[in-house]
C-alpha cells in the first residue's frame, strides 16, 4: 500500500505534468508549422508574383526591340528608294568609294 500511495501522490502528478508539458510543447510545434506553411504558401505566391512581373518585362522590353527594328528597317528602306532614285537619276554617276556603308553595298 505505501508504493501505491507513493505511485499515486508524487508519480502521478509528476508524469501528469511531463505529458501536460509534452501537450503544450506539440501544440507550439504545430503552430509553428502551421505558421511555416502559411509562410511557405505567401512566400510561393511572391515568387509567381515576381516571375509574372519579370516576364511581363521582358515581353515589354521585347516588343521595344521589335518596334526598334521595325522603325530602323522602314528607314532603311527609304534610304535604299533614295539611293536607287538616285541612280535611276545620275546613270553615269562615279563609283562608291570604298568606305561606302555596308548598308549601300548592293545598291
Amino acid at each position: 500500500l505505501p508504493q501505491l500511495q507513493l505511485l499515486i501522490l508524487e508519480d502521478a502528478p509528476g508524469s501528469r505534468k511531463a505529458l501536460r508539458e509534452n501537450y503544450d510543447n506539440l501544440l507550439n510545434v504545430a503552430d509553428y508549422c502551421e505558421g511555416g506553411l502559411k509562410a511557405l504558401e505567401e512566400t510561393k505566391q511572391f515568387t509567381t508574383q515576381s516571375l509574372a512581373s519579370v516576364a511581363y518585362q521582358i515581353s515589354t522590353l521585347a516588343s521595344s526591340v521589335l518596334r526598334l527594328l521595325d522603325a530602323q528597317t522602314h528607314q532603311l528602306r527609304g534610304l535604299e528608294s533614295s539611293i536607287n532614285l538616285i541612280g535611276q537619276v545620275s546613270p553615269n554617276a562615279p563609283a562608291l568609294p570604298s568606305s561606302t556603308p555596308w548598308f549601300l553595298w548592293n545598291i
